[in-house]
């Protein structure tokens, strides 16, 4: 009999949980109730809340609204969104998350301090949590996706740097040991470790989870940056490791002589998901 093993580390963050709850509380109001972007970079859980009534909006649709709801995600939006708001008599249900918050007001702060120095955000270009940072500085942050970019800042002035809260670590200290390198005497350099312990935390408790079974399932939207990262920890570890967005995705080959399955995912991939895969894998071996 195969054992299947859901993660418990895994699934949804404070964050998300959050966001969630806040929507399904204002759907069950009956009314009608506006998303700005994907509430979570999970399709199959944005088609349950779309079921409930939600509707995704850009940013281009959103200009066209009045006098509705609107929910920011737990991302984050920039000053200009909120500006918007307030002239399109729009009423923002604000879910961003206290981490993320907490840091914009960091940035803000760091900024209108001293404008002229470089602001640097450790993150990914056009993701909804950077565009909300960078925003604080009126876009004059500056964005570093890898460790490589690092070269392209002047160290001959000031340098904050600051971090997406779901990149990882250890680029995060590579970073930070080559400005300390290379900012002259004359600057100052101060970094701030602003990135989510729990998410930080789940790359070496996925990576023990991965190590324990033959077959990992890593079930993850294809948009999920957090996905990524898990799962190529998970790979890493054990090269027996599929990324999967829903039950039907799975080939039954790939459970033929194995003893004990994993499902894991990332911190936008909810447990009904990961349930459903381990009750398809049942229901097709026995």
């Amino acid at each position: 009999m195969i054992q299947i093993e859901i993660d418990n580390g895994s699934g949804f963050c404070f964050g998300v949980t959050t966001a969630i709850k806040k929507a399904e509380e204002k759907l069950a109001e009956g009314e009608t109730l506006y998303c700005l972007g994907d509430i979570v970079h999970n399709g199959m859980e944005v088609e349950r809340l779309h079921d409930r009534g939600l509707v995704t909006i850009d940013h281009e649709q959103m200009k066209n609204l009045h006098h509705v709801k609107v929910l920011l995600r737990a991302h984050g939006e920039p000053p200009e969104t909120y500006e918007l708001a307030q002239r399109n008599h729009i009423e923002i249900i604000d879910a961003t998350c206290p981490v993320v918050l907490q840091l914009q007001k960091r940035i803000k702060k760091q900024y209108d301090s001293n404008p002229s120095a470089q602001i640097v955000i450790f993150g990914k270009k056009g993701h909804a949590e950077v565009l909300g940072l960078v925003g604080q500085t009126q876009n004059k942050a500056i964005v570093i996706e890898k460790f490589e970019d690092v070269t392209k800042l002047d160290f001959n002035r000031d340098i904050y740097l600051y971090s997406q809260t779901t990149k990882g670590l250890d680029e995060f200290h590579r970073i930070i040991d080559y400005i300390q390198d290379h900012i002259s005497k004359k600057s100052v350099f101060q970094s701030f470790d602003t990135i989510c312990r729990q998410v930080a935390n789940r790359m070496p408790n996925i990576a023990t989870f991965a190590s324990r079974h033959d077959l990992i399932l890593f079930v993850a939207g294809k948009k999920s940056s957090n996905g990524k990262v898990l799962f190529k920890e998970c790979h890493s570890v054990n090269p027996n490791s599929f990324q999967i967005e829903r039950a039907e995705e799975i080939d039954m080959n790939w459970v033929t002589n194995v003893n004990t399955i994993g499902i894991c995912g990332a911190t936008s991939t909810p447990k009904w998901l990961m349930e459903e895969c381990r009750d398809y894998i049942l229901r097709n071996t026995k």
